[in-house]
């Protein structure tokens, strides 16, 4: 795996080569450090990258023990997977908004679902994932705006249509900006998020002109990476492309 990437004082992107539907990719979790309240992770990956994590970790001198709390932007595959791996390993808290609860602890099947024939076309060990979905108990309900003590101030947005309960975090006092599945990107350009995995555009699409409002100095997307040019121009420039 590449080399954390240093976003701001708080804040690494942790790059994370996968194979998502048959097609090698990189993603980007976060992490936020804090001295005093220890290292949050933001998602998991698919089921099976615990060790990634943890040598990603290993790299910037810190260990399991060190992560005290998970945030969960949303319960889709590749951001739970290694969910119930890293609870186990790290003891850490888990925290999400209220809506998105019930899928994070399997109460609720996965709101994007793949059909019965797609799963039986699929490799046997996904076929045995998806019979038995990644879960974990959520120990800490967020809440819209939202500022969480961590990093001189985390503020949580929720930001639905993703998913129905999907959340984005804004570093106060880094200015980043780490969008989950709320936005892509490509190359250091923004771009809004992927149509075909968002059941309701609309919906995103005001998410997005949601996040616009924040003076975001850097924008670190799941899907995509750091976007650092003129950031807050582009948030701009993507919230009108979603009014259009």
């Amino acid at each position: 795996m590449a080399e954390p990437i240093k976003v701001s004082e708080h804040v690494y992107a942790l790059p994370i080569d996968a194979v998502m539907m048959g097609t090698p990719t990189t993603i980007f979790p976060a992490l936020i450090l804090d001295e005093t309240h220890g290292a949050t992770l933001v998602d998991t990956g698919i089921p099976g990258m615990e060790g990634l994590f943890q040598a990603a970790l290993q790299t910037l001198s810190l260990s399991w023990t060190d992560v005290k709390r998970i945030i969960v932007t949303h319960h889709d595959l590749d951001h739970i997977g290694s969910l119930p791996a890293i609870v186990a390993a790290t003891g850490a808290e888990v925290l999400a908004l209220e809506t998105e609860v019930p899928y994070i602890q399997g109460e609720k099947p996965g709101q994007k679902q793949p059909s019965p024939e797609m799963i039986a076309s699929m490799p046997p060990e996904m076929q045995a994932v998806f019979a038995n979905p990644p879960k974990a108990h959520v120990t800490q309900v967020l809440h819209d705006d939202e500022v969480l003590d961590l990093a001189g101030g985390v503020k949580v947005i929720a930001t639905p249509g993703h998913t129905v309960g999907h959340l984005s975090l804004y570093v106060q006092q880094d200015g980043v900006l780490i969008t989950g599945d709320a936005m892509t990107s490509a190359g250091g350009q923004l771009n809004g998020p992927a149509a075909r995995m968002t059941p309701d555009m609309g919906e995103a699409h005001r998410s997005v002109q949601k996040l616009a409002q924040e003076s975001a100095r850097a924008v670190l997307t799941y899907h995509g990476g750091l976007v650092l040019e003129d950031a807050a121009a582009q948030l701009v420039r993507v919230a009108a492309e979603a009014n259009s």
